[in-house]
């Protein structure tokens, strides 16, 4: 198996792209932690899969409150040691134009799609560089922030610096054998597109090449492949999974 007695932080990891990572990882041999701040849905995906005999636990994790990050890693560190991977999966939006956002929803935006994973980032890089041996960093962009995307433009502006950080911080840790790269989903059968009206969501399932939506597994296929051995020689890539929506950008 691909993950055999890998351990693996998956933020977000209560639902959608971040639990279809967190099941696929885990039937691939690793052991998962799931960090969300919904704990009712957390605790359940953790006991769905002990259930089918996995190894996945829950950790609460608000990724808008320094506090709760800190704790988080300092946590997952005194449980299982030093990580193999991080998976930055957590994500938030409103859909919206821009000229009627509230600022407060653009703090919101950037604490869960930039900062907080940021900060999450560095406090287990910091486990990874002491104890030494490598590690995989993925994070979960967006093809929004290759192209943009109309009503999610500080989204979009949030998931763009992922991607730039992604690649300063690939050249920043080769010297420790740590991979750093991101996987950009396209629409994708999440809860998030579920919430949008049905004009748009058939709007976008015509302007992809396939004629589909994604399904979160098959993002999670393109997150597992970063996060294994398998991308050993491969860092600072930024991969679209999208249907061929954005063949270009």
């Amino acid at each position: 198996m691909d993950m055999q007695n890998k351990n693996v932080v998956v933020t977000g990891g209560a639902s959608g792209i971040g639990k279809a990572t967190v099941l696929l990882l885990a039937r691939n041999g690793a052991r998962v932690i799931i960090g969300d701040v919904n704990a009712e849905q957390g605790e359940a995906v953790a006991a769905e899969a002990r259930a089918a005999g996995l190894k996945v636990e829950f950790r609460a994790l608000n990724l808008e409150d320094p506090v709760s990050v800190d704790a988080f890693s300092d946590g997952v560190h005194a449980e299982v040691g030093r990580l193999d991977a991080l998976v930055n999966a957590a994500g938030w939006d409103i859909i919206q134009p821009f000229m009627d956002n509230e600022t407060s929803m653009w703090d919101r935006v950037i604490a869960i799609n930039l900062m907080g994973p940021i900060r999450l980032t560095r406090n287990v890089l910091k486990q990874m560089i002491e104890t030494g041996g490598g590690g995989k960093i993925v994070s979960i962009s967006s093809d929004a922030g290759r192209v943009g995307s109309m009503g999610e433009t500080v989204y979009s502006g949030a998931k763009g610096g992922i991607i730039a950080f992604s690649k300063s911080l690939a050249r920043e840790m080769a010297r420790h054998r740590v991979n750093v790269n991101v996987v950009c989903p396209g629409p994708t059968n999440t809860p998030l597109f579920q919430r949008q009206p049905d004009r748009m969501k058939d709007a976008l399932t015509k302007a992809i090449p396939f004629r589909r939506i994604a399904e979160p597994e098959e993002i999670a296929e393109a997150v597992m492949f970063f996060a294994s051995n398998r991308s050993d020689y491969i860092t600072a890539q930024v991969l679209s999974v999208s249907g061929g929506l954005t063949m270009v950008g």
